[in-house]
C-alpha cells in the first residue's frame, strides 16, 4: 500500500525548519539494527513528562516519507508531545511492517521492536508512560490495531489512517483493557478496500469488534461534516459509538468518496479529502485519553500474581504493593546481569530508593518473578 509520492523538492526546501528538532537514530533487536526518526519540539526541557506519538509508515514507504506525509510535528510544535517514525524492515524487498495477512512469511518482530524502542526511548527522555499512542498510514495503521491487541499495556489509544486489521490481528487480539479506536477511511479506497478483502477485515467488522470490547452503544452518532473543499470529490461523515467502559468511545471518519490518502496532507493527490487534516483529528482524539482514565486503576496490574509497581517509569523510588504474608528477597539486576541492590520486602507496601541508579532499564527479581523497571533521568 505504497503512499502517494512525495515532492522531495518541497521536502528539501522545507527540511531546514525541522533540522534542528529532528534526529535519526537506531536500536539493535533480534540481531537487526532499527531504525527511527525523532521529532522532538522545542518546548521539550526534560523537565515534565510529555506524551509520545508513534507514527507508523505505510507499505513499500520510510519513517521519512511518514513524518511528512502524515504530519504531526506542526500540533507537537503546540501540544508538546515527541513524535517517534519508526522503520519497517525488508519483506520480499518491500518495507513492510509484519501483521500477518499479505505480510505472512515475514519472520520479523515488529511488536518486540515497539516494545524495546519504548524502552529506548524512555530512559533518554522524559516519557509520559500513560500518554503513548499509536497511528499510521496503511499498513501503519494495521500495525497501530496490531499494537492495540498485543502491546495494550503500554498504548493508550490508536488512530488507524486507511488501514484495518488482518484476519490474524482480528482472531487473536488479548488488549489488557479498554482501547479507545480512531478509523479514518475511505469508501473508494482502492488499496485497503473498505468492505474488507481476503487479508484486510471490513471496516464495519473493525468498527463492531472494538464497541464490543469496549461495551460501546452499538449505535453511533453520526454528523454530515462540512464540505469544505467541493473541489475534493468527496465528503465526511463522523461516527461516535459513546458509552463504553471508562468512558472510552470508538470513532469513526467515514470519507465517503476518499481514495487510500491521508485527509489534509500537503502533497494533495488524487482521492484526497480536504474537509478534515486526519493529524489534527488523530491528536485530537488521542489527547483526551491515558493510561490510567481507560483502565480505571492508578496502576498495571500483575493480577496473577497480585503485585503493583509503580511508579514505571521513575527516577527516584519504586514502590511495590502486594498481597503480604511472608516476607521475601528482592534483587535489580542491571540490563547486564548485574545485581545492583539486594532486599527483602517486609510489608505489603514498600518503597525502594534507586535514585542512585543510572537511568537504564532494570529488573526487579521477587523470588524468580521478573519485571522490567525503567529508571529514568
Amino acid at each position: 500500500m505504497k503512499i502517494i509520492s512525495l515532492i522531495f523538492g518541497i521536502i528539501g526546501l522545507q527540511f531546514a525548519v525541522y533540522s534542528q528538532q529532528t534526529i535519526t537514530d537506531t536500536i539493535t533487536h533480534d540481531g537487526i539494527q532499527r531504525e527511527y526518526v525523532l521529532y522532538i519540539p522545542a518546548s521539550y526541557t526534560g523537565d515534565s513528562p510529555v506524551p509520545m506519538v508513534l507514527n507508523f509508515h505505510g507499505y513499500g514507504s520510510t519513517a521519512n516519507e511518514q513524518m511528512w506525509y502524515g504530519d504531526f510535528r506542526p500540533i507537537s510544535d503546540t501540544a508538546g508531545f515527541i513524535i517517534a517514525h519508526p522503520q519497517g524492515t525488508l519483506f520480499n524487498g518491500t518495507t513492510h511492517w509484519n501483521v500477518g495477512g499479505w505480510t505472512i512469511g515475514s519472520t520479523t518482530d515488529d511488536v518486540g521492536f515497539t516494545d524495546a524502542l519504548l524502552d529506548t526511548l524512555a530512559v533518554n527522555y522524559n516519557i509520559d508512560s500513560t500518554r503513548v499512542y499509536a497511528t499510521g498510514m496503511s499498513n501503519g495503521g494495521f500495525m497501530s490495531f496490531l499494537l492495540s491487541c498485543q502491546l495494550s499495556e503500554r498504548i493508550a489509544a490508536i488512530g488507524s489512517v486507511t488501514g484495518s486489521m488482518t484476519p490474524e490481528t482480528y482472531d487473536n487480539c488479548t488488549p489488557m483493557h479498554t482501547m479507545p479506536i480512531l478509523q479514518i477511511h475511505g469508501t473508494d479506497d482502492g488499496v485497503v478496500p473498505y468492505t474488507g478483502a481476503a487479508w484486510s477485515e471490513s471496516i464495519d467488522n473493525v468498527l463492531q469488534y472494538w464497541v464490543g470490547v469496549d461495551n460501546c452503544n452499538i449505535t453511533p452518532t453520526i454528523t454530515s461534516l462540512p464540505d469544505l473543499d467541493p473541489n475534493d470529490g468527496s465528503t465526511v461523515e463522523h461516527y461516535v459509538y459513546e458509552g463504553g467502559d471508562n468512558n472510552v468511545t470508538v470513532e469513526h471518519y467515514k470519507v465517503i468518496g476518499g481514495g487510500h490518502t491521508w485527509p489534509g496532507n500537503t502533497f494533495g493527490g488524487s482521492g484526497t479529502n480536504n474537509d478534515i487534516n486526519a493529524s489534527e483529528e488523530v491528536w485530537k482524539f488521542f489527547s483526551r485519553y491515558n493510561l490510567t482514565n481507560i483502565t480505571g486503576t492508578e496502576q498495571l496490574v500483575e493480577d496473577n500474581l497480585q503485585i503493583v509497581i509503580y511508579p514505571n517509569p521513575t527516577n527516584s523510588y519504586i514502590t511495590i504493593e502486594l498481597n503480604f504474608s511472608n516476607q521475601m528477597d528482592y534483587e535489580i539486576i542491571s540490563s547486564l546481569g548485574h545485581i545492583v541492590i539486594r532486599g527483602v520486602i517486609r510489608s505489603n507496601n514498600q518503597q525502594i530508593d534507586l535514585s542512585q541508579l543510572v537511568p537504564n532499564i532494570y529488573f526487579l527479581n521477587i523470588e524468580g518473578r521478573f519485571y522490567k523497571i525503567l529508571k529514568t533521568k
